[in-house]
């Protein structure tokens, strides 16, 4: 079994790049699931309804999304309905979403994506460790899913691959979000989970992890409210992992990154 998992889009640069490039890689490399972070589309900040159609119009199966999930207001209700947009588990109880889903894919086989938050630099939360131990206690494999996705949409690298060694043996991919650079660490895991602290972004990398130099900069000097951040909106770079799975056991067979677009090292021509 095959997937991609797209990391965080960025703004207008990110959505045309994801919309450019789902269609023509789900050909390429036969998928069987694409999952994207969608925290960051509109306009850097949150997600809007009709831009989480359209990524779904253009072949991606899940949206996850991350500490910005409700900058947008009107992805509250939608948060409800579907099942397919999920923010981090570890929030409170009664928060608006849900922080998981199943789905069954074409090949028959039920995929469970679950997001989690981190603590380390981020507002607080759940214990993420605790939140997803938790969950497999409540929902054992075999029972509601088949293969296990976690995306850890933290800041901090060694929390990240403490996630990714907790995980290891029951989850089949655990990707780090959030920090809008790609990690070099892409790797299968001593029990065969695969794992990369973070795939980086679908966005304009001639910017401040996706926002204009010329309002991010100002904020270095002025402190956090020195100027309004802006998202770049030039040339961008699409950024993912692809992912194989061994069906019968759920190990990771294969795992690397694939980069395509302006600025960063081209992984495929598409």
């Amino acid at each position: 079994m095959k997937g991609l998992f797209c990391g965080d889009i960025v703004g207008k640069s990110g959505r045309r790049m994801v919309l450019e490039y789902i269609p023509k890689l789900r050909d390429r490399f036969n998928l069987d699931f694409v999952i994207a972070n969608g925290e960051n589309a509109a306009h850097g900040f949150g997600l809007t309804p009709k831009m989480a159609q359209d990524f779904f119009n253009a072949g991606i199966d899940i949206i996850t999304l991350g500490n910005h999930s409700f900058d947008k207001k009107e992805i509250f209700p939608i948060l409800d309905e579907r099942d397919d947009i999920i923010r981090p588990m570890n929030y409170p109880e009664n928060t608006v979403g849900k922080g998981f889903c199943f789905k069954t894919l074409s090949n028959g086989y039920r995929l469970a994506v679950v997001q989690l938050q981190g603590h380390v630099f981020m507002r607080s939360v759940d214990s993420p460790f605790e939140s997803i131990q938790s969950w497999l206690e409540k929902y054992p494999k075999g029972g509601c899913w088949d293969f296990l996705i976690v995306d850890f949409h933290a800041e901090a690298t060694a929390e990240k691959m403490g996630m990714g060694h907790f995980l290891d043996g029951q989850a089949c991919l655990v990707v780090g979000t959030h920090t809008h650079i790609p990690t070099a660490d892409a790797q299968i895991l001593p029990n065969g989970t695969g794992y990369i602290t973070d795939i980086g972004m679908c966005g304009d990398y001639h910017s401040v992890i996706g926002m204009k130099k010329e309002t991010a900069l100002p904020r270095f000097f002025c402190g956090a409210h020195g100027s309004r951040l802006e998202p770049a909106d030039s040339e961008g770079t699409f950024c993912a992992v692809f992912i194989e799975i061994e069906e019968k056991t759920g190990v990771a067979t294969k795992i690397f990154p694939v980069r395509i677009g302006a600025h960063l090292e081209n992984t495929h021509e598409i």
